[in-house]
C-alpha cells in the first residue's frame, strides 16, 4: 500500500471499529443469550449485528470478504484486497462477563495482512496500524517488547488451551504464563509491548489471527506459524496452524521453545 491509502485504509477500520463499538454498547457483557454453531462455538446477537456494521462501514467495490459470521463466499479468492474479520473474538469471555473480547479487522493484500485494527470495548483498548505507519494503541505510537531473554516474560495463553491441559509443560518455565481469552486480543497486545509473548498450539481461522498478525508485524515485531511459515491469508481454507507472535529480540528462542513444545502430526 502507499502511504495514501494506508492512510485511507487505516481511517476505515477506525470508523468501523467505532460503529462496532457503538452496536456493542446494546448488549451487556455477561446478560447476553447463546447459540452454539457445530463445533460447540458460542454465538450471539451482538457477533451478528457487530458482522452487520462491519460489512457496510468496510467493503467497497472490487474488494473480497471474510468473516466468521458470514457464509464465505470464494469469489474473495480473486481479489487483491480482502477484508479480513472476526466481529467478537472471544464472544466465550463476552457471554461470561470477561473483559477479554475484541472485534478485529485486517486488510490482507495479496495474501499478506497489511493492516488492522483491533478494538476492546470493555476496557476501552484500540490497537491500530499497518505496514506501513506502524502501531497506535489508544492514539499513541506503540512498540512491541524490547526483551531479550525469556526469562521473566510475559506469555499470553488460550484459556481454553490451559484448561485441557495443553500448556502443563510450562509449569516450570522460567516465564509467566498468563491465561486469557481472545487471540485476537493477546496479539494486540503484543503488538504494543504490553506482553512479551503470545502463541496458540492448535489450529485458527484466518479470521482470528490476521489483524492481531498485522499489528505485530506493522510494530516490527516477529510472527510466524506453528511450522515456522510467515503467515498468509486469503486462502481456500481459512483454517492455518497454530500461530506464535513476540518482540523482535526474541523471535530466535521463541521459535527453539514453540519448535521443542509441538510437534506437528503426520
Amino acid at each position: 500500500m502507499t502511504n495514501n491509502s494506508s492512510a485511507e485504509t487505516l481511517q476505515r477500520i477506525h470508523s468501523a471499529l467505532e460503529a462496532a463499538r457503538a452496536v456493542l454498547s446494546r448488549f451487556t457483557s455477561g446478560a447476553i443469550e447463546a447459540e452454539y454453531k457445530a463445533g460447540h462455538d458460542p454465538v450471539t446477537e451482538a457477533d451478528k449485528a457487530v458482522d452487520a456494521v462491519l460489512r457496510k462501514e468496510l467493503l467497497r467495490g472490487g474488494e473480497g470478504w471474510l468473516s466468521e459470521e458470514t457464509l464465505d463466499d470464494l469469489s474473495r479468492l480473486d481479489k487483491s484486497r480482502v477484508w479480513v474479520v472476526d466481529p467478537l473474538d472471544g464472544t466465550r469471555e463476552f457471554v461470561a462477563g470477561i473483559p477479554e473480547f475484541c472485534v478485529s479487522v485486517a486488510m490482507v493484500e495479496n495474501g499478506r495482512a497489511v493492516a488492522g485494527g483491533i478494538c476492546n470495548p470493555a476496557t476501552n483498548e484500540l490497537f491500530l496500524g499497518s505496514l506501513d505507519t506502524g502501531v497506535t494503541y489508544n492514539g499513541k505510537p506503540a512498540r512491541p517488547s524490547q526483551r531479550t531473554s525469556l526469562d521473566g516474560a510475559l506469555v499470553l495463553a488460550s484459556r481454553s488451551e490451559v484448561k485441557r491441559g495443553e500448556w502443563k509443560q510450562f509449569e516450570r518455565a522460567n516465564f509467566q504464563v498468563r491465561p486469557m481469552g481472545s487471540v485476537a486480543y493477546k496479539l494486540a497486545l503484543v503488538s504494543a509491548g504490553l506482553a512479551d509473548i503470545t502463541f496458540t498450539l492448535v489450529p485458527k481461522n484466518e479470521w482470528d489471527v490476521a489483524a492481531g498478525a498485522a499489528l505485530v508485524e506493522s510494530a516490527g515485531g516477529f510472527v510466524r506459524t506453528l511450522d515456522n511459515q510467515p503467515l498468509r491469508c486469503n486462502n481456500r481454507s481459512s483454517l492455518l496452524p497454530g500461530m506464535f507472535a513476540c518482540g523482535p529480540l526474541l523471535a530466535d528462542q521463541l521459535t527453539v521453545l514453540v519448535r521443542e513444545s509441538h510437534q506437528p502430526t503426520k
